[in-house]
């Protein structure tokens, strides 16, 4: 699903953001990536999007190398990845139904489509009740689920959770990553992007740790140990 074959990034005139980086993530799988700050894993999730581009290696997301992309198919791929970032970025005078349906009208989906789609993913989130609130109406929990409801809306095969939980405390934090296990059930593989060590030691998932732009640990049922 994921491969990253021996890619190293370097930003000029000799920062090395990545070194050599090979793994392979399967269909289905649930895989924390860690570190801590400067490791080198806001670098990996710009090349999963294609933000950047690998100075050596090559980057391949279901069998589609991506590492040298046209611009004009970066939309098609970033449909099949759905991002979720520590900032909300919601629309403040939007509904949480139409924060969803935002993002399905910028690529021209029908008025059939929204109306299905929307309520599927919003139940998913367990947000349903709340569609017709506003952001500053949920609690920080509620809107971080606002967000993982709007990035699948396209049901991506890769669902990348980059710090969603950095805003959050342990309450929420917990909700939002059993709503990540239960997409993840559902069949669509995820990649969790933290530094938290109690988030990443509860799953008993696989752990892939970034030091100095390097893998420095990969294991099966792993742990967060920096």
């Amino acid at each position: 699903m994921i491969q990253f074959r021996n890619v190293s990034k370097i930003y000029k005139p000799d920062s090395v953001a990545l070194k050599d980086i090979t793994m392979h993530v399967k269909p289905g799988e649930f895989v924390s990536i860690v570190g801590q700050s400067g490791t080198g894993k806001t670098t990996l999730v710009r090349m999963l999007i294609a933000e950047a581009t690998p100075s050596k290696g090559r980057v391949v997301i279901g069998g589609w190398d991506i590492t040298y992309i046209r611009n004009r198919e970066i939309p098609v791929l970033r449909r099949q990845i759905g991002m979720i970032f520590q900032d909300f970025k919601l629309l403040p005078k939007k509904t949480v139904a139409e924060n969803v349906a935002f993002a399905l009208e910028v690529v021209g989906a029908s008025p059939g489509r929204i109306v299905k789609v929307v309520p599927q993913v919003l139940k998913i989130v367990g947000l349903q009740e709340k569609a017709g609130r506003f952001p500053k109406q949920l609690s920080s929990g509620e809107q971080q689920r606002v967000v993982i409801a709007r990035s699948l809306v396209h049901q991506p095969k890769i669902l990348v959770a980059d710090e969603p939980t950095g805003n959050l405390d342990s309450i929420n934090s917990r909700e939002i990553i059993d709503i990540l296990k239960k997409i993840n059930e559902l069949g669509t593989t995820v990649l969790l992007v933290t530094h938290n060590k109690d988030v990443v030691n509860a799953l008993k998932r696989r752990v892939i740790t970034l030091d100095n732009g390097q893998i420095v640990s990969d294991q099966e049922r792993g742990r967060y140990v920096l």
